[in-house]
């Protein structure tokens, strides 16, 4: 996901132009620590006070001139408009926050309200249209059966969340003056890896595959994870 999104901000931006971005949602703050590595002036946040500690303990550990470029504010996605003014951020990144909230209309709005002109939005979101594959894989037949007529699941924390479907959310950028611009798939074969299994020996190998999937027909289309790129008008 991370190449992909570098991918999209190598397209559209100037080279070395150092960007505002937003993470919503940050949750450790991998995403927005590495884009702070990178040069740009981040903003992060989050409403979990364990991610929230998490990440001040990530960036304390950097050098100055990163842990100067990166702030964490405590809040909910749904209040940027609290905290920013419209049009203050060049990139807002919402990754895995999309499946915990029940009515993402809002959100969605907000999120493309904080974009400037020309402006990238990036999402993930767990992938309605895919939502048999893995019950399917791990012969729960009667699991996969239901998961055709739904969009409601249960990720691997154990918690019921909801899932997107790649047609409704792109109506629903074009609706907010964000329209898609580019999808990839995340999470194409490896989705049904138990949690806490180690790394191949060929992990690289492993993630040009994925990588692979990830822009390629019909795979990205079955992958676990969505990652959609709208573009502000």
């Amino acid at each position: 996901m991370a190449r992909q999104l570098d991918e999209q901000i190598a397209g559209r931006f100037p080279v070395g132009k150092r960007l505002r971005v937003l993470d919503v949602g940050m949750g450790r703050g991998a995403q927005a620590l590495r884009l702070a590595r990178a040069g740009h002036q981040v903003t992060g946040v989050e409403r979990d006070a364990t991610m929230i500690a998490a990440a001040r303990d990530a960036l304390a550990g950097q050098p100055e001139g990163i842990r100067e470029r990166m702030r964490i504010v405590e809040g909910d996605g749904r209040d940027t408009g609290v905290h920013f003014l419209p049009g203050s951020f060049d990139v807002v990144l919402c990754h895995g926050v999309l499946m915990y909230v029940e009515e993402p209309d809002p959100l969605l709005a907000g999120l493309a309200r904080m974009l400037a002109p020309g402006g990238l939005l990036s999402l993930l979101v767990r992938n309605g249209d895919a939502l048999a594959m893995r019950p399917g894989l791990g012969g729960d037949w009667a699991g996969a059966l239901a998961a055709f007529d739904t969009t409601a699941c249960r990720n691997h924390l154990g918690l019921d969340v909801r899932a997107d479907r790649l047609a409704t959310l792109t109506a629903k950028l074009a609706g907010i003056g964000a329209p898609l611009h580019v999808w990839y798939g995340v999470q194409v074969f490896t989705d049904t890896v138990p949690d806490g299994a180690e790394a191949p020996v060929d992990v690289e190998t492993l993630l040009a595959v994925e990588e692979r999937a990830g822009r390629t027909d019909p795979y990205r289309g079955v992958a676990a994870l969505l990652h959609l790129c709208g573009v502000r008008g």
